[in-house]
């Protein structure tokens, strides 16, 4: 992923927010990285409640991303530890799927919010947003207003028109069609699509993305010029309408 949002999540000064990823799981923190370097954050990891405590210490993040469960002790005493230091930094725990308990815990303990395994990215990217917004951590730098010819995304209120016209699109739609809008005139590859679009223990094929493209065609191209183009043997591209 090399391309970056239009309009990224900043601190108030503008410098770049800080997230500290704490899970011991190494393929999970890759992926968190990747999604939250892509929002333009700056990213600490660690796999040990020490490891957390000490970088935490270290960096003084913005906000913290935090596994109940560690190796060594649990998220909750991570978060007790690093509060003492840093009393207003928000923190959503990473929980098993089916652990009531754990999560109501968490939230009585002074976490701010949870999500649960397995979790898409694009939901936790997008609860991670508004926890910065409402700590008052972070504000958006100008409004994301994404926008490919006549076709108009807010990245904010995630409504899209097509010559004026509001499409609704479904959460996994939203999500591929602003990636293809981050990158207009760009060949994007399934594997690309797959790698942003869907979570990150995703087993299918790379048919579910041809399957949302058309899913996405129907709904921003019906009755219009198309914007949304497969390049044989390459990927899919959206590039401005050419009007008859």
């Amino acid at each position: 992923m090399t391309s970056q949002p239009a309009e990224p999540l900043t601190r108030l000064d503008g410098s770049p927010i800080h997230i500290l990823a704490v899970d011991d799981e190494p393929s999970l923190t890759e992926l968190l990285s990747i999604a939250m370097r892509y929002e333009g954050w700056h990213v600490t990891t660690a796999a040990t409640g020490l490891d957390a405590v000490k970088k935490a210490r270290d960096v003084s993040p913005d906000a913290i991303v935090l596994d109940i469960m560690l190796p060594d002790f649990d998220g909750l005493e991570v978060m007790r530890r690093i509060r003492a230091e840093q009393p207003d930094v928000p923190v959503i725990f990473l929980t098993a799927k089916d652990a009531v308990a754990d999560r109501i815990t968490g939230l009585t303990a002074g976490g701010d919010d949870y999500v649960t395994k397995p979790f898409s990215l694009e939901e936790l990217i997008a609860r991670l947003r508004g926890l910065l917004r409402r700590t008052g951590a972070a504000a958006w730098s100008s409004r994301s207003i994404l926008q490919v010819g006549d076709l108009v995304m807010d990245e904010d209120s995630h409504e899209v028109t097509r010559g004026g016209t509001e499409i609704n699109l479904t959460a996994t739609e939203f999500e591929l069609l602003r990636f293809l809008m981050r990158n207009p005139k760009r060949v994007l590859s399934k594997a690309q699509i797959l790698d942003r679009v869907w979570n990150y223990d995703f087993g299918g094929q790379a048919n579910v993305v041809e399957l949302y493209i058309s899913y996405l065609r129907k709904k921003i191209d019906a009755g219009h010029a198309p914007m949304i183009h497969t390049i044989r043997g390459a990927g899919y591209l959206i590039r401005p309408a050419v009007e008859a």
